[in-house]
């Protein structure tokens, strides 16, 4: 019987993203028996555009009968004078809503082949592996009162960052047993020298660690957290943090690894449903070119495998996408973005990126 998953391409280079690792997900499930059944639906600018909303009802219905959710990527220029309520980055956060899609994942982890192509330096980052935990339904981006009044000259603007402890504690679990998958560290990240909920926050998160004694917890304040990310990104293992902190922290774990093309995610809810996306934004710039780098996209997938077919050794074929795309990237094959300033090294586009890591799928 074929497994349904939901593909949400997007806006901008979604499209060509979501196609290349759609390819990868088909070949990497027969090495381990599965077949898939896809489901396309609109979401962000392109649903807009088609039914005048950034997200459907009918498309938060076909995503709850699925096993899994691809998505590519929202937003653009296009879009960008509409109303904050209803531009395409609001569909993205009301499809992570109404999933119940509290947890993000961000692995951020550098490539042997890619150490030079981070701006700090080589020593610094070889070896770099750490994965961000994100509070995705909560704080600021959610939390009531929001919103804008008054004229020019007596406007005023509001928002409201609330979290209870029902809500740090699921993430802060999730945090700890990634954790005892890797090295057994977590830090907290918060500004609890000035901040109401971050105080509720490091509580809650030293209740939680009492679970988990085989896990050394550390608590930093996220501007703190910021530098020594640069400094010294080696010492972070699991960062968990609330929604605005991880959203931004996650993007400069990001660039340390050289780009942000390279950089998969998951969002999950309880049981192990989740959505699963690139990083990256829409690019709209380089849309339609063929020149996207689709190895964020394709190790999503990646993450799709082992987390939503754990039972069917899921593992297995993750392991089998993430060596195809290391030895992609030893061979020297390089899309524009990660080339290094000056650097004479022959492109290659979207497609033939998702080509490269089939064929070498194929071998492994």
């Amino acid at each position: 019987m074929a497994e349904r998953i939901v593909l949400l391409p997007g806006d901008g280079i979604g499209p060509e993203v979501t196609e290349q690792a759609r390819r990868v997900l088909v070949a990497a499930g027969k090495k381990i028996g599965l077949e898939f059944e896809f489901v396309t639906e609109l979401i962000g600018g392109c649903s807009i555009d088609a039914h005048g909303t950034p997200l459907r009802d009918e498309v938060i219905e076909a995503c709850r009968q699925s096993r899994a959710v691809l998505l590519g990527a929202v937003g653009g220029p296009k879009w960008d004078a509409m109303p904050v309520n209803v531009r395409p980055e609001k569909g993205l956060l009301g499809i992570r809503k109404a999933l119940g899609l509290f947890a993000n994942l961000r692995p951020a982890a550098v490539f042997p082949a890619l150490v030079n192509a981070s701006a700090l330096r080589p020593e610094i980052v070889d070896g770099v592996d750490m994965l961000v935990v994100r509070e995705l339904t909560g704080g600021i981006y959610f939390g009531e009162p929001r919103g804008r009044e008054g004229e020019k000259g007596s406007r005023r603007a509001v928002n409201t960052m609330v979290y209870d402890e029902h809500e740090i504690a699921r993430i802060t679990r999730v945090a700890f047993e990634q954790a005892r998958l890797r090295r057994r560290h977590v830090t907290h990240v918060h500004k609890a020298n000035v901040l109401d909920t971050s105080q509720l926050w490091v509580e809650v998160v030293d209740e939680i660690a009492k679970e988990y004694p085989d896990v050394e917890l550390a608590h930093q304040l996220v501007d703190s957290c910021a530098m020594l990310m640069v400094q010294q990104p080696k010492r972070f293992d699991v960062i968990v943090t609330e929604n605005l902190f991880g959203d931004i922290l996650s993007d400069e774990a990001a660039m340390i690894t050289g780009s942000l093309g390279m950089l998969p995610s998951a969002s999950l809810a309880h049981g192990g449903f989740g959505l699963f996306e690139p990083v990256h934004g829409s690019a709209p710039d380089i849309a339609g070119k063929d020149i996207a780098n689709p190895l964020a996209a394709i190790q999503s997938v990646a993450m799709l495998l082992e987390t939503a077919f754990t039972e069917q050794n899921g593992a297995k074929a993750a392991a089998a996408v993430r060596r195809a795309v290391t030895a992609v990237l030893d061979a020297g094959h390089r899309t524009g973005d990660l080339l290094l300033p000056g650097e004479k090294r022959a492109t290659i586009g979207c497609r033939r990126m998702g080509d490269l890591v089939l064929e070498a799928l194929e071998r492994g």
